[in-house]
C-alpha cells in the first residue's frame, strides 16, 4: 500500500489512482506530469492519457442579490483568453467565458447573462476600453484608478523630462488618495499653468505644423475622457464601490501562477485547468461562507 505524501491518498502498487484524483494532484497540489510519473512508477504518456479522460466544464451559476461587478479579460497568446466577472463583496464568479478577442459584444454578453440569471448590477468596475463607457451608459461605472495611472505613465514614462510632464505625473501619483474635488481643481490648475506648452506647435519641413508635445497632450486627453468616471466610488449612493479592479487582477495573477507550474500545456488542458481553478475557487468561497454562519 502506498500513500501520497501531499494529500494522503492511498493506493496499491498495481492500481493507479482514479483519473479525477490524478487531476486534483495536478491542479490543486501542483504536481507536474513528470512528478506523478516518477511517484507512481508509470510513463509520462500514461499520466497524460489519464488526465485527458477528465471532463471539467464551467456552467454559469444561478445568481441572486446584487452588488458591484468587476469585469475584465485576460489572454494566453494572441488568439484566446477568458472574460471574467466577479462580485466585489464576496469574490464569487458571476460569469466566465472563453473568448478569442476582447470585443464589445463579449462584454455585453457578460452583463446580459449576469442580469438574466438574477443579479442586480449596482455598478461596473472596468479598466478603460473607451467604447464600453458609451455601451454601458445606463450603468454607474468606476474607471480603475490604477489603470488610469498606467495609461498616463505610458505617455509620460517613469522619468519625464519636461516640467509640465513631471508636474502631471506628480498629480497622477495622488489619484488614489485624492477626493474628487481636490483632484479636479489641481488638474484644472495644471492645464491653466501649462496652457502655452500644451498648445505649442512645431513647423514641419512640409510647411505644416503639429503639436510639439503630442504625448503630453495624449495623456491630457485620456484624463479628460476618463475624469467623469474616476470618482464614482466617492458618491454617497455608491458607497463601498472599489476604486480599482485589483480584485479581478489578483485573481488572474493567482490563476496564471498556478498554471506556471505546468509549462507546455495544450490549449485543451489549459481550458480544463481554468475551469477547475474557478470551480475550486467557488467551492472554497462557499465553504468559507458556511463556516461564517
Amino acid at each position: 500500500m502506498y500513500k501520497c505524501a501531499d494529500c494522503g491518498y492511498q493506493f496499491r502498487s498495481n492500481r493507479m489512482p482514479d483519473d479525477l484524483h490524478l487531476w486534483t494532484l495536478y491542479q490543486d497540489n501542483k504536481q507536474t506530469v513528470k512528478e506523478q510519473s516518477r511517484q507512481l512508477g508509470v510513463s509520462e504518456s500514461t499520466i497524460k492519457r489519464h488526465l485527458r479522460n477528465v471532463s471539467i466544464e464551467w456552467e454559469q451559476p444561478p445568481l441572486s442579490g446584487g452588488g458591484f461587478v468587476h469585469l475584465d479579460a485576460t489572454y494566453w497568446g494572441h488568439n484566446w483568453g477568458i472574460m471574467l466577472a466577479l462580485d466585489d463583496t464576496t469574490g464569487n464568479v458571476l460569469y466566465l467565458e472563453f473568448i478569442k478577442s476582447e470585443t464589445n459584444a463579449d462584454y455585453e454578453a457578460a452583463v446580459k447573462s449576469i442580469e438574466e440569471r438574477g443579479y442586480e448590477i449596482r455598478g461596473l468596475i472596468i479598466d478603460g476600453k473607451q467604447s464600453l463607457f458609451s455601451i454601458f451608459s445606463g450603468y454607474r461605472i468606476q474607471m480603475c484608478q490604477f489603470h488610469m495611472k498606467q495609461i498616463v505613465r505610458r505617455y509620460l514614462t517613469l522619468n519625464p523630462k519636461f516640467k509640465a510632464a513631471r508636474a502631471l505625473k506628480e498629480l497622477m501619483d495622488t489619484l488614489t488618495t485624492s477626493c474628487q474635488f481636490s483632484f479636479e481643481q489641481m488638474y484644472k490648475a495644471w492645464k491653466e499653468e501649462w496652457h502655452d506648452t500644451l498648445n505649442k506647435r512645431s513647423l514641419l519641413k512640409s510647411g505644416k505644423t503639429q503639436y510639439t508635445h503630442k504625448r503630453l497632450r495624449s495623456a491630457m486627453h485620456s484624463i479628460d475622457f476618463y475624469l467623469p468616471y474616476l470618482f464614482t466610488c466617492q458618491q454617497i449612493a455608491y458607497e463601498g464601490m472599489p476604486n480599482t479592479n485589483n480584485k479581478i487582477e489578483g485573481t488572474f495573477t493567482d490563476l496564471k501562477k498556478n498554471q506556471n507550474n505546468h509549462s507546455g500545456m495544450t490549449e485543451e488542458n489549459r481550458k480544463r485547468f481554468i475551469c477547475g481553478f474557478f470551480l475550486a475557487l467557488t467551492a472554497s468561497l462557499s465553504m468559507k461562507k458556511q463556516e461564517a454562519l
